[in-house]
């Protein structure tokens, strides 16, 4: 690996992991590979399978005694359940998403980490960030893509404006606060819009992947995430400010566990949940993992994992209002993609690239 773990991202989540509990190694079985990634079994990272998923959130929630709670808040085209994940019972509400595009996985095994660590911890850190913050996790929004490893949902039906037909809807297009879940042509969008709407979070992160991007020289080194902000026209300027707040608390924490951050050229079209649930008032971010080689794929995990844990606690204990907003925009613009380097996770869709 040529990227070197760094174990915690900043002081608040170095406090934090000291009050978690140690999970045994019998109590999470290793998953089976999923079939994208069994070329690159003891390299990579080995994927849950869906059942997998869902026994896993299950295993937590039991070993949580009612601090972690599980429940579907809808199903996929193939009956398949969404899996939404709550801890804690403070006022602030965070959501974080992972996986609506199928074949971009890496954040749904940081999430699982994450809600253990968050939901398991029994000390004084750890019960005190509850008591501040309601944290929710729609953990892979996108099951029936996840089974296929592709970018859409799976609808034979399709004739969709952004996906492809006879194949399945791209679910970040059809957030649109315009359109009411009822009429949502994708089940997947629509259980995102139910939820949001019954949770109410101030903050919400949606978990993506990218291709393989550098700094253009003389900097040349090659970009790990990529972040961004909602852009579409009619963001109330106070939702703009707060979801860069996130953007610089996201750009230090990943930046201090060792990636090389960038800002991601997203669009402005209202339908991206970036823009979305920024139009709908709240702070918004994008983040995009790199597809990186196999054997960094374990660190692309990690530091997303860690994010998500220090923007927990930056968020319960006011930490993240303290952030200058203005810090965002100095992170620097994503370069070029790396020659040879070209990623299923790369789609020119026009209104916001791949995101």
């Amino acid at each position: 690996m040529r990227t070197r773990l760094v174990p915690a991202a900043g002081m608040a989540a170095l406090t934090l992991a000291a009050a978690l509990p140690a999970v045994p190694a019998h109590a999470e079985p290793a998953p089976r590979p999923h079939p994208a990634a069994a070329p690159q079994a003891g390299k990579g990272v080995r994927l849950h399978t869906n059942a997998e998923l869902a026994a896993a959130l299950r295993r937590i929630a039991r070993a949580s005694h009612g601090r972690v709670k599980v429940r579907s808040v809808g199903t996929s085209n193939e009956g398949r359940p969404l899996w939404f994940v709550t801890l804690g019972n403070g006022p602030r509400r965070l959501l974080y998403v992972t996986q609506q595009h199928g074949d971009e996985p890496l954040a749904t095994e940081s999430a699982i980490s994450a809600v253990r660590d968050l939901g398991l911890g029994n000390g004084r850190a750890a019960r005190h960030l509850r008591s501040k913050i309601t944290l929710g996790v729609l953990v892979r929004a996108n099951p029936d893509g996840h089974e296929r490893n592709w970018r859409y949902n799976y609808d034979p039906d399709a004739k969709p404006e952004y996906g492809e037909p006879g194949k399945g809807y791209d679910i970040n297009r059809y957030h649109d606060p315009a359109v009411r879940p009822e009429d949502n042509p994708v089940p997947e969008a629509a259980a995102i819009q139910r939820t949001y709407a019954a949770f109410r979070p101030s903050i919400v992160v949606d978990y993506h992947m990218q291709g393989r991007y550098a700094f253009p020289p003389p900097d040349g080194r090659e970009i790990t995430t990529s972040i961004q902000w909602p852009t579409a026209a009619g963001v109330p300027a106070d939702a703009v400010r707060r979801s860069k707040q996130v953007a610089v608390r996201m750009n230090q924490a990943f930046t201090r566990a060792g990636a090389v951050v960038s800002q991601y050229p997203g669009g402005s079209y209202q339908g991206i949940a970036r823009n979305a649930y920024g139009l709908r008032g709240s702070a918004s971010l994008l983040v995009e993992l790199s597809d990186l080689p196999p054997e960094r794929q374990r660190f692309q995990v990690r530091t997303a994992h860690l994010s998500m844990v220090d923007l927990a606690f930056a968020a319960g204990t006011g930490a993240l209002d303290r952030i200058d907003p203005a810090r965002a925009d100095a992170i620097p613009p994503r370069g070029p993609e790396l020659p040879g380097a070209r990623s299923a996770h790369d789609h020119g869709h026009g209104h916001d690239n791949a995101a």
